[in-house]
């Protein structure tokens, strides 16, 4: 079921030109796996957690995380414990990751009708380009953003400026689609009309997008003005 948020200006807009998509948990479900890489890496140093703790890592880039979490782990380094994180991701019993059910489909609708595209991802581009080849949607995309692209990562907002200045689309022109907190924070800084997908978290916590959808499927893009899927 389609949530709508209340207070928002940005509900009724029907001439939006770009769309703009987070990656992990938004276009692919990676959630389960990513936080059992980082529940393995506080489990072999020895590290309490919780869930509550993981989560919140949701969005956000990793490196960044981990710099907050450094006196926790002595005489280790953000880059030695970065590569400890990402070491976890093909281990054979690692959780699959799925696409997340329409987001192939909404994309390739997008792509079809002209929309200009871009996915902005706390992610490296190692690591994005090879998630997009697994979905078959990398070659459909006009601007990827990458952590390794920005200064800074999510809630702040400058991937998301950078992927609609590389558009050539202003920020209140482009519809940005985010599963995390950190993320929907991100779009709404940029100025960007947001849609919420409860992947990940509960639609209260991404009380702040525009409209929250249990997935992709949820999403009519006429509402917005762009052609696609409804």
């Amino acid at each position: 079921m389609e949530l709508r948020a209340a207070g928002s200006a940005d509900h009724d807009r029907t001439d939006l030109k770009a769309a703009v998509f987070d990656l992990d948990g938004t276009l692919i479900d990676t959630e389960p796996r990513n936080r059992e890489m980082w529940a393995r890496m506080f489990a072999a140093n020895g590290i309490p957690h919780d869930e509550a703790l993981i989560a919140s890592f949701a969005g956000r880039r990793g490196r960044e995380v981990l710099a907050e979490l450094l006196h926790l782990f002595p005489g280790r380094t953000v880059e030695d414990l970065f590569h400890e994180v990402v070491s976890y991701e093909t281990g054979p019993d690692m959780p699959p990751v799925q696409p997340v059910p329409g987001a192939v489909e909404l994309v390739r609708a997008l792509h079809a009708g002209g929309v200009p595209l871009a996915v902005v991802t706390s992610g490296v581009r190692r690591y994005a380009e090879g998630l997009l080849d697994e979905l078959g949607i990398k070659g459909l995309l006009d601007v990827l953003v990458t952590a390794d692209d920005v200064a800074n990562g999510k809630p702040d907002p400058e991937g998301f400026l950078a992927a609609c200045d590389a558009l050539d689309v202003a920020p209140r022109d482009a519809l940005g689609f985010e599963d995390a907190p950190a993320g929907v924070a991100a779009v709404k800084a940029a100025g960007m009309t947001c849609v919420g997908i409860t992947t990940t978290q509960p639609a209260a916590a991404l009380a702040a997008a525009d409209r929250v959808v249990a997935d992709m499927t949820e999403v009519d893009l006429r509402v917005w003005g762009l052609p696609g899927t409804g």
